[in-house]
């Protein structure tokens, strides 16, 4: 009696699965099926729908939409904070002020608009099925376009939330907690950067430290990222100089005060490191042509090593205006540097229609392998040839505005100059990784030759109005 084994009916429902149909006998010993769910059974589904995650999480429709929505939302935040804080000072503190921070932080903010776009070229190169990492030699760790975006999204957040907490420090009375906010980022900034263990994409920063190296030292053979990366560098020379002025005022505590304000002081703007910082990349880029001539003994990299060498004369005779007086200035310094200026800007504009971009395969770069709006719109229209010639021309001429140290009083004007040439460059990029592809791998310039080719003879055999 205890110690046998009960051994259950057939119809059992001990032996049935939760959720199962249930089979039952009638008087007459014939099994007939009916569909029974008994409230335990509807508790045991419901139960177990609730222990899955999946049921749990919410869409990532609705969680892309939270994340846009609370991203709007610190914006506003800032925004209304940074705008009472700077409400709250004299109006004669107000423009000194707003410059000083200005300094501090539009460096970053340029350096996160340049991840920004870059981030986009990397996605048109993967939808036009061009080999960036076989260009730029990275390893399989690299990062995506969305990888990308995501660091530029962190900069977004990191830096506008910096500068608000200093104008809302400093327009309160805390001096000190204000000063240490630049500081502080700038520092996490340098941290991350060089940080040793496997965080934060080392194998990337790794990467970007050694070829920064190589850059600064060209005792090897250039490859197309060095100078690439060199190229960009050129643009951004603003953003270096901004950069060694605001870790000079770190460096002497002159941040949050108005030490800085005498011309002529060590950080001041009439120092003789501005347009060292300055004209750096250019020779960097000079330094790297003649390495290539060494190395390959091509005449072109001698032309391309004077057009860098044209920046020279404009960022010196710019920072002379300081150091001569007026009168010499304008008779003679001044006409020397409009001509070199202009000379830099068609030079320069020259070589990149004619070295750096290959016109006949101009917009095959938007031809992308799966169907998008995006090419739709852009792959052989006849205004983007228009557009990017253009742009590149009226921006290499305006860019000298930002090489002249004696027209950066204006600070709004040459953030917005200077975010214009990074906007070419990002253009300049395109084009100038699709002539590299099309050197290196002539095939895949034929096959995308062929495939426009088709593509133009269908729309000649195919009416507007035909439908399959």
């Amino acid at each position: 009696m205890f110690g046998g084994l009960a051994t259950p009916s057939s119809g059992s429902p001990h032996l049935r699965k939760s959720g199962s149909r249930v089979v039952v006998s009638d008087i007459g010993g014939e099994l007939i099926h009916g569909v029974e769910e008994t409230p335990l059974n509807s508790f045991d589904t419901e139960q177990m729908k609730a222990m899955n995650p999946a049921a749990i999480m919410p869409s990532p429709t609705a969680l892309w939409r939270f994340k846009v929505l609370l991203f709007f939302a610190w914006g506003f935040t800032c925004c209304k904070i940074g705008w009472d804080s700077v409400m709250r000072m004299s109006v004669n503190l107000r423009d000194l002020f707003l410059y000083e921070a200005f300094l501090y932080y539009n460096p970053l903010l340029l350096v996160t608009l340049m991840v920004w776009l870059w981030g986009i070229n990397l996605w048109v190169f993967s939808q036009s099925n061009i080999g960036y990492a076989k260009i730029f030699d990275l390893d399989q760790n690299h990062l995506s376009h969305r990888e990308m975006w995501k660091c530029a999204m962190w900069m977004t957040i990191v830096v506008p939330t910096s500068m608000t907490a200093y104008l809302y420090l400093y327009s309160h009375g805390e001096v000190s907690l204000a000063a240490s906010q630049p500081v502080l980022l700038y520092t996490v900034v340098a941290l991350i950067l060089v940080f040793p263990f496997d965080i934060f994409h080392l194998s990337t920063r790794f990467f970007f430290l050694r070829t920064l190296w190589r850059i600064a030292f060209p005792l090897q053979a250039i490859s197309f990222c060095d100078f690439f990366l060199a190229d960009i560098f050129t643009s951004m020379s603003k953003v270096f100089s901004d950069l060694e002025r605001s870790v000079c005022r770190m460096v002497h505590r002159q941040v949050a005060t108005i030490a800085w304000f005498e011309a002529d002081s060590v950080c001041g703007s009439h120092s003789v490191a501005i347009p060292l910082v300055l004209v750096l990349p250019y020779i960097f880029r000079l330094f790297q042509c003649l390495r290539q001539y060494k190395d390959t003994g091509e005449k072109t990299t001698l032309l391309n090593a004077l057009k860098y060498s044209t920046a020279v004369p404009v960022i010196f005779l710019s920072a002379l205006k300081y150091h001569v007086f007026p009168e010499k200035w304008t008779s003679f310094y001044r006409p020397l540097w409009l001509l070199s200026s202009v000379l830099n800007s068609l030079y320069s504009f020259y070589w990149d229609v004619t070295r750096d971009w290959d016109l006949s395969c101009f917009t095959r770069i938007f031809l992308f392998a799966k169907p998008s709006i995006f090419s739709y719109f852009l792959y052989g229209r006849r205004w983007v040839f228009l557009w990017v010639i253009g742009s590149n021309l009226i921006l290499r001429c305006t860019w000298t505005y930002k090489l002249s140290a004696h027209l950066r009083h204006n600070y709004l004007t040459v953030f917005t100059i200077t975010a214009l040439e990074i906007f070419r460059r990002f253009q300049w990029a395109f084009f100038r990784v699709e002539n590299e592809w099309n050197k290196t791998n002539p095939k895949s310039g034929i096959q995308l030759s062929a495939l426009s080719d088709i593509s133009s003879e269908e729309d000649k055999l195919l009416p507007s109005n035909h439908s399959v």
